[in-house]
């Protein structure tokens, strides 16, 4: 497969800058097991799920990841904390004129001083001197998307959260979560459809484009997740009651995919880079609720490989024709996987 084969033109006002006014208000392309598109509301998810279904939720919360410092030199320096591996230490991408090197220091607008230590891929480690959560909080700015514009407000840290956003770390929203509130989460309960939480830790990598033409050559980031015993048992009775496992985004979809490589869904915490494209064989989601994604990305890949190349392209130019919101504060969809 080529890069290529995932193209498509959209145009660029169809890119959503701002969420709706509200959760919820936003469409749903419902994609069924034959491949047809049903334009529907996101308030009409509850007709399209079956009690005893299983949503699956990504419970990660977005970190204030991006730092603003300078070098000793005096030159400026833009931090993206891609990850926190300890308590005082992170990988981050940084922008400079000229790379910091190690050994050397980064200060922060209020003196915090940073030791940059070494150098891993594109990553560099730093050390703080002080909970790096701590200093994200005082300091740091809402990591938003590079295709949303502008500056991150007040109600972006609201509304770039999802409603159960617990566990801090990531750097990017697990999209499709943003679309529900408690009042959607309680109508679903009431109806019989029940919920399970795991984490990943969304990664800068998700907006890393894939700079090769062939497919296979491509290697992502790697990720951050775990998936507490209660899920799996979740998972193991929803699927004795003849219920779906539902997917609410693809980080909970590669979270479970990848905890389930050896044929069995296994409770843990371990790093994932799974690379999951057309011809992939799912072995826990049977249902997926996700957002609109860019053109030649590895997520774009991901959702062919669950719905199916010819159905998926059918369907964004279905979303194209008819005005759908794109990308991270956009419209959603509900794809159901092929028999």
């Amino acid at each position: 497969m080529r890069v290529a084969d995932f193209d498509f033109d959209l145009p660029p006002e169809l890119i959503a800058q701002f969420p709706p006014a509200r959760r919820g208000a936003s469409r749903l392309l419902h994609v069924d097991q034959t491949g047809v598109c049903h334009d529907r509301q996101f308030a009409d998810l509850p007709a399209l799920l079956r009690p005893d279904d299983l949503l699956v939720l990504n419970d990660t919360r977005v970190i204030k990841a991006r730092l603003f410092g300078q070098k000793a030199s005096g030159g400026k320096v833009e931090l993206l904390v891609e990850r926190v591996t300890d308590a005082f230490e992170a990988l981050a991408f940084i922008r400079a004129s000229h790379a910091p090197k190690p050994g050397s220091r980064i200060v922060l607008a209020d003196g915090t001083a940073l030791d940059v230590l070494a150098r891993q891929g594109d990553l560099t480690r730093l050390r703080f001197p002080r909970a790096v959560l701590e200093v994200l909080d005082a300091l740091g700015r809402l990591p938003l998307p590079p295709y949303i514009e502008h500056t991150p407000t007040a109600d972006d840290e609201t509304r770039y959260q999802t409603v159960y956003a617990n566990e801090p770390g990531a750097v990017a929203a697990p999209t499709a979560g943003l679309h529900f509130d408690e009042a959607m989460l309680e109508t679903l309960r009431s109806r019989g459809v029940r919920t399970a939480q795991i984490t990943l830790h969304v990664g800068a990598g998700t907006f890393q484009p894939v700079r090769v033409d062939n497919v296979a050559e491509h290697r992502m980031h790697s990720e951050r997740y775990t998936i507490p015993q209660a899920a799996v048992d979740a998972i193991a009775q929803a699927r004795a009651r003849g219920g779906r496992v539902v997917a609410v985004g693809t980080t909970s979809l590669r979270a479970l995919e990848a905890a389930a490589q050896t044929g069995k869904l296994c409770a843990g915490s371990d790093e994932t880079d799974i690379f999951i494209t057309p011809g992939y064989t799912f072995r826990v989601i049977d249902a997926l609720i996700t957002n609109f994604h860019l053109p030649k990305s590895t997520l774009l890949m991901l959702v062919s490989a669950f719905a199916g190349v010819e159905v998926m392209r059918a369907a964004y130019a279905h979303a194209i024709r008819n005005r759908y919101r794109f990308f991270s504060y956009g419209d959603a969809s509900f794809l159901e996987r092929q028999p």
